[in-house]
């Protein structure tokens, strides 16, 4: 790690250490964010809804020095930190600022690894998600609306009623 840079990173952990990762840091006071959604899980006798991490095995980190960088990599469950060639990947605001809108509006997230052509090009215009810029695309029979997450080969996407939508 050569040049540092502040700004957000992406950690790899262990199988289903993500929250256990999430707590020691934020205990560490190292700013980080696990987005969460709920699923609803049947076993024989009853029902219930489990809060699942969106992107299992993984846990965004905000570092603003080396010092952040060090604790991380002491956190019980780590494994490394997601690169893009020898340079730790960096992750934009934008993509975090999006995953925490969507994560917070409760709306139903399936997250996807198939890729999508461009669709068009919309911004929410009420609700909770106003000011998020997404596209259109056609999922299982259905019009969802599309927030991409390059770095992770991962796809949001949301349903929301068409009159919260405005073409760009």
């Amino acid at each position: 790690m050569s040049n540092f840079f502040q700004g957000w990173y992406l950690i790899y952990t262990r199988p289903r250490h993500e929250r256990k990762v999430f707590a020691q840091l934020t205990e560490m006071k190292v700013r980080s964010f696990l987005p969460t959604t709920k699923k609803l899980r049947i076993w024989h006798d009853r029902k219930k809804f489990i809060e699942e991490p969106l992107f299992p095995s993984y846990v965004f980190v905000y570092l603003q020095d080396r010092y952040n960088y060090q604790e991380s990599i002491d956190a019980d469950g780590f494994l490394y930190f997601v690169k893009t060639g020898k340079e730790i990947a960096r992750v934009p605001e934008s993509v975090i600022s999006n995953i925490e809108l969507l994560s917070k509006d409760g709306s139903e997230i399936e997250v996807s690894t198939a890729s999508f052509l461009p669709g068009q090009k919309l911004v929410i215009n009420q609700g909770a998600l106003t000011g998020l810029s997404c596209e259109v695309v056609q999922f299982n029979g259905k019009q969802k609306l599309l927030v991409r997450v390059d770095l992770l080969q991962r796809n949001l996407l949301v349903t929301l009623p068409v009159d919260h939508l405005m073409a760009i």
